[in-house]
């Protein structure tokens, strides 16, 4: 695995010591969960881990992508994990890290599902099946129908000296590549008609926020 890039930050030593305080997925998930959620409205961001540490707010992917990167300071591989749903649902983005042969997750959510993972999982597929039954409309339909395949962020380096890391533009390149990388669907014809509704008190945890609009 190729080194943390430290000299792309060169000419922002202010984040890069905050990077440096973050040493363990623990630490990084407690770091993201302060960040306010950011609500965009029509037009969707997708800010670099600089901009996320300069405005202090993000949404699920600008808060994986962050993740992502100070998982990789502290010296795991930089991953992501896209957990696909219908087109009634939003779609949601971990990072993950590998500890010990198990895989964990660091998660930016506003919600009381969809949160960190500790690393239990024998293989990403377990990782990702553990949100299958928290993943659920008010009405209590289930949404979930699919996960990437590991989204190796070592793929996207600097250009001319403006990579992921550090970029001041939106990472679509890096949305688009998520969004089209490889899934695997959980469930066969006719198996969402024999899923059962989230029940009342699950649907009443899930409204539970951090931060209001």
């Amino acid at each position: 695995m190729r080194r943390f890039p430290v000299a792309e930050f060169k000419a922002f030593p202010k984040e890069l010591a905050v990077l440096r305080t973050l040493r363990t997925p623990a630490a990084i998930q407690d770091f993201v969960n302060g960040f306010e959620m950011n609500f965009t409205g029509r037009r969707h961001t997708y800010a670099s881990p600089l901009v996320v540490l300069r405005t202090g707010k993000a949404h699920c992917m600008e808060g994986a992508m962050l993740a992502a990167a100070a998982l990789w300071h502290a010296g795991y591989a930089p991953m992501l994990l896209d957990l696909k749903t219908t087109n009634k649902d939003d779609d949601h983005v971990v990072a993950l890290f590998k500890e010990g042969g198990h895989w964990g997750a660091v998660s930016k959510t506003n919600h009381a599902v969809l949160r960190y993972r500790d690393a239990v999982y024998r293989d990403p597929r377990e990782l990702a099946m553990s949100y299958f039954n928290e993943y659920f409309l008010d009405s209590g339909v289930k949404t979930m129908r699919s996960y990437s395949a590991p989204f190796d962020l070592l793929k996207y380096g600097a250009k001319h000296g403006d990579g992921w890391l550090t970029s001041r533009g939106d990472l679509l390149n890096i949305a688009a590549a998520l969004d089209f990388s490889r899934h695997f669907q959980i469930l066969e014809k006719g198996d969402a008609r024999k899923l059962r509704l989230a029940d009342r008190s699950e649907i009443e945890a899930g409204k539970i926020v951090e931060w209001k609009k």
